[in-house]
């Protein structure tokens, strides 16, 4: 494995092995709504507080399509 492209971190959502500086594997980050990928993506002061909001409802079980994060 390269260590650049994977960690051993594992997804929140489905525990596989997730890329460095990732929050989700490729897989589930692709059945995230544009919207939140979108917002997700943003690079700002803000970033954080959607990253919470994203690991939240996984924890809670909201389905990944239908994740709302604030833009």
């Amino acid at each position: 494995m390269n260590s650049k492209t994977t960690t051993t971190r594992p997804c929140p959502c489905c525990r596989q092995p997730r890329g460095a500086a990732k929050y989700l594997c490729y897989a589930c980050w692709g059945n995230l709504p544009g919207p939140a990928r979108s917002a997700l993506s943003r690079r700002d002061s803000k970033a954080r507080d959607r990253l919470q909001e994203l690991y939240r409802q996984v924890s809670a079980g909201v389905p990944l399509a239908e994740i709302q994060v604030t833009p």
